[in-house]
């Protein structure tokens, strides 16, 4: 990648550095310094700011309820446009580090995916760390597919056509998922993942080229782990999925990275990984932004060319399963 510049900040979009200049005048403070409920706080107020309004529009946006294995009620929303027949769906998993994040930081996204992919979305409230380490994130995320999967019907969604997707953290969560519904002999569609965290180890360069001064410094990626996950548990595959025994087989995969990212390398590698395995791969690298950027879209325009992009993979890859379920 572009990990030998001499000055990583050159690479920038104009919307994007502009953007960074804001926040670093604003003088605020890391979430590494605030509590975890401060924390998503924070980012519950602050992040809506950054991303379109008003919110676009979407036909049906009804909140529902996902049980987990152990009883506990996950929060979850449901978007849809007017349809006469029952719409494919893609579970979305927000991003946060495992940490913060909500339906409401995600709204914005979801809407889009949905009017965008003409598709059902249904974005998912999992439980955060540290109340709740590794792996009730994973859990919860599978539990809410797999109660798509057999519940989904009586919501009017078409549960043959299944996809997942998620951002950050929420990508990992995604791709997690992915590779147990294919062990579990459910197909999907899909995976949909906005710059995935892939490894156990943040060692790549895109890790130091971009470790300071890009929105997600390594100060805040270590006190996301550091809530999440036990360092004994980091080469676990449900964390660091590019270690999983076997990668073929797979959903498809559309992958949207950011170029400024200090998870960008980990990205290709896990695209590169995908390809050697079989999996049908479509990557998108999205020049001059950073990390977070798909719900920045009234501070980066860029934010909505992936928005088309991730709607016209989700639209194609709903079709050919549509298409070939007809011939059946």
């Amino acid at each position: 990648m572009s990990s030998h510049h001499t000055n990583p900040r050159s690479l920038l979009n104009a919307a994007t550095r502009s953007l960074i200049e804001r926040v670093e005048r604003a003088g605020r403070p890391p979430m590494a310094v605030m509590t975890p409920l401060q924390a998503r706080e924070f980012y519950d107020i602050g992040g809506p700011m950054l991303d379109l309004q008003p919110a676009p529009q979407v036909d049906r946006v009804e909140d529902i309820q996902i049980p987990a294995r152990d009883g506990h009620a996950m929060p979850a929303r449901l978007y849809a446009p007017r349809s006469e027949v029952a719409l494919p769906v893609l579970l979305y998993i927000h991003g946060g580090g495992f940490s913060v994040g909500s339906l409401t930081t995600h709204d914005v996204l979801c809407r889009q995916l949905s009017r965008l992919g003409h598709c059902a979305v249904v974005s998912l409230d999992y439980r955060l760390a540290p109340e709740h380490r590794f792996p009730t994130a994973v859990l919860d995320s599978w539990d809410a597919l797999n109660w798509l999967r057999q519940q989904g019907q009586a919501l009017g969604l078409d549960t043959t056509r299944l996809a997942v997707g998620g951002d950050s953290a929420g990508g990992t969560l995604a791709t997690v998922c992915a590779l147990m519904a294919r062990d579990a002999g459910l197909a999907l569609c899909l995976q949909l993942l906005f710059y995935p965290g892939c490894i156990g180890r943040q060692d790549t360069a895109s890790h130091h080229t971009f470790a300071e001064g890009f929105m997600l410094d390594k100060q805040t990626v270590d006190w996301f782990f550091a809530n999440y996950i036990d360092e004994a548990d980091r080469d676990d595959w449900r964390f660091a999925p590019m270690n999983a025994p076997d990668h073929s087989g797979l959903a498809p995969a559309w992958i949207g990275l950011a170029e400024c990212d200090p998870l960008v390398d980990e990205g290709v590698q896990y695209a590169d990984k995908l390809r050697m395995a079989g999996v049908p791969v479509d990557l998108e690298i999205y020049k001059g932004v950073v990390h977070g950027f798909i719900t920045m879209g009234r501070a980066i325009p860029d934010a909505l060319q992936a928005h088309a992009d991730a709607g016209r993979a989700l639209r194609a890859a709903f079709e050919v399963r549509d298409a070939r379920s007809s011939r059946i």
